[in-house]
C-alpha cells in the first residue's frame, strides 16, 4: 500500500510539473549573423530589452536595431528559434558559407560582389538605399552639393563594401585605406584625418543628430553616387533555396508602414539611451 501511494504521489508531482512548465520547444534554430555597428540597422547593448536579442558569441550583450526587429518578424513567421551572433562585416559571408550562421540581417546590399558568394532576399528595408558624405562643419567641403564639389578631398570608406569602392568616382580624390569598421571611420573624422567618409544615409543622419559638430552631405538625384544594387537584404547560402524563398515570403508581408514604425521606434531608442 505504502509503494501504490508513493506511486500515486510521485505521478501527481510529475502531472502539476507538466501542467504549469513550458513543455519543451522543439522548433528548429535559425542562426543569424549581425555586425552590430550600423545604427539604426544594428549595434549593441548591454542590457536585455523587450526588442533586442542575446548574443550566442558575447554572453552578456545584446543586438539591436532595425535588422533585428525584421529578423524577429522573419522567424515568428518560420515559426523558428532566432539565435543572434556578433560578426565582424569582412567574415560575415564567410561564416554564412562556412555553415556558423544561416543567415545574414546586417544592412547588407545585393551588390553584384555580394551576389557572388551568397543569395539575397527581397528588400526590407523602407527605403532605396541612398549614401551621402559625412565631414565636420568647420571643414572646407561642408558646403558640397555634388560629387565635382568633392574633387580633391581626402575620403574614407568601410572595408569590404561599397561604401569604399564608390569613392573613386569622386574626381582626384585622395583614397585612403578603408577601415573596419563605421566607428572608426567617424573617430578619424572627428579627428580631422580626412575631410568626408561615405556612409548610409540613415546611418550617416543618425551620427549627425549625435554629433552636431558633424554634417551630412546628400546629393541630388543623378548628382551622387552610382551605386549599383537594389539596396539591404537578408543573405543566405545560395544552396538555401527553400530558406530564401520563405524568408522573401515573410519580408512580403511586412507593410510599408510597418517597416516605417519599426524605423521610427528604432530610432527612438538610440535618443533615449543617450
Amino acid at each position: 500500500m505504502k509503494k501504490l501511494v508513493a506511486f500515486v504521489v510521485i505521478m501527481c508531482a510529475l502531472f502539476y510539473y507538466y501542467l504549469n512548465h513550458d513543455k519543451p520547444d522543439n522548433k528548429r534554430v535559425l542562426r543569424v549573423g549581425i555586425e552590430c555597428d550600423y545604427i539604426p540597422n544594428n549595434w549593441q547593448e548591454s542590457k536585455p530589452t523587450a526588442t533586442n536579442l542575446p548574443l550566442a558569441n558575447e554572453p552578456g550583450y545584446y543586438a539591436e536595431g532595425y535588422d533585428v526587429q525584421i529578423a524577429k518578424i522573419v522567424a515568428e513567421a518560420l515559426n523558428v528559434n532566432l539565435v543572434a551572433y556578433k560578426i565582424p562585416w569582412e567574415e560575415l559571408l564567410n561564416a554564412l558559407n562556412q555553415g556558423q550562421i544561416d543567415m545574414i540581417f546586417s544592412g547588407m546590399v545585393d551588390s553584384e560582389e555580394h551576389k557572388k558568394e551568397a543569395a539575397f532576399s527581397n528588400l526590407y528595408d523602407v527605403k532605396k538605399t541612398e549614401y551621402a558624405v559625412l565631414v565636420r562643419k568647420d571643414n572646407k567641403y561642408a558646403n558640397a552639393r555634388t560629387l565635382v564639389d568633392l574633387k580633391g578631398a581626402t575620403m574614407l570608406g568601410q572595408k569590404g563594401t561599397k561604401l569604399d569602392t564608390v569613392i573613386d568616382q569622386i574626381l582626384n580624390v585622395h583614397h585612403l585605406p578603408p577601415l573596419e569598421n563605421i566607428t572608426s571611420m567617424v573617430e578619424a573624422l572627428k579627428a580631422g584625418k580626412v575631410d568626408g567618409i561615405v556612409i548610409n544615409v540613415d546611418t550617416g543622419q543618425s551620427y549627425e543628430r549625435l554629433d552636431s559638430s558633424l554634417v551630412l552631405i546628400r546629393f541630388p538625384e543623378h548628382s551622387g553616387f552610382e551605386l549599383g544594387f537594389n539596396g539591404i537584404c537578408a543573405g543566405v547560402r545560395k544552396e538555401d533555396v527553400k530558406l530564401l524563398a520563405d524568408i522573401n515570403n515573410a519580408i512580403d508581408n511586412i507593410p510599408m508602414k510597418q517597416r516605417q514604425k519599426l524605423m521610427d521606434q528604432t530610432i527612438a531608442r538610440i535618443w533615449e539611451n543617450l
